[in-house]
């Protein structure tokens, strides 16, 4: 079932995010990278469950999967990365956002994360939006390609404590 997240969800999202990044970017990111982005980058974006662009996916009253889009400025981060103005964006000539997916390791490659995307993708169309952009992880280049994005730039994320962060900048028309 995929329904709004509330901020009630918040404890549940942390963790989920947490056990996500650990989970499924040890293959592509360093311990100490993966650190430093769910200090300084990942996180709960508070902006997207006030807008009501933010959801949960659940399974038998669990959250497996979370994600959203956004009408607003910022491509990828939490509340401790994002600018304090995140103003709205021009669907005539701006992409919606995609944001903030995670999936626990649990219950990776079920589908749950392209279920997310086609309500995000479908709300976004009905908000006058004809394009989506995203700040992808590393493991979730293949995933987004799979669902019709293509790479427009990577991104090489400095983080205050050192480290570096890759993503992917994607785009895809709807």
């Amino acid at each position: 079932m995929i329904r709004p997240a509330t901020f009630q969800d918040i404890p549940e999202l942390k963790k989920l995010l947490n056990d996500s990044v650990r989970g499924l970017s040890k293959d592509y990111y360093t311990t100490n990278q993966i650190d430093s982005a769910l200090k300084y980058i990942f996180g709960i974006d508070t902006q997207l469950i006030s807008d009501g662009t933010y959801y949960v996916f659940e399974i038998d009253g669990i959250i497996a999967g979370c994600g959203g889009w956004s009408r607003r400025k910022t491509l990828y981060g939490g509340d401790q990365h994002k600018e304090l103005q995140d103003t709205l964006l021009d669907p005539l000539t701006e992409p919606a956002r995609i944001r903030a997916f995670f999936v626990h390791p649990n219950y990776a490659r079920r589908g749950i994360g392209r279920k997310i995307m086609d309500f995000c993708e479908d709300e976004a169309r009905k908000n006058g939006f004809s394009n989506l952009a995203l700040g992808a992880t590393l493991p979730g280049v293949p995933l987004y390609q799979a669902m019709g994005f293509k790479e427009m730039d990577q991104i090489t994320e400095p983080l205050p404590d050192g480290e570096k962060l890759e993503l992917v900048k994607m785009i895809k028309v709807i």
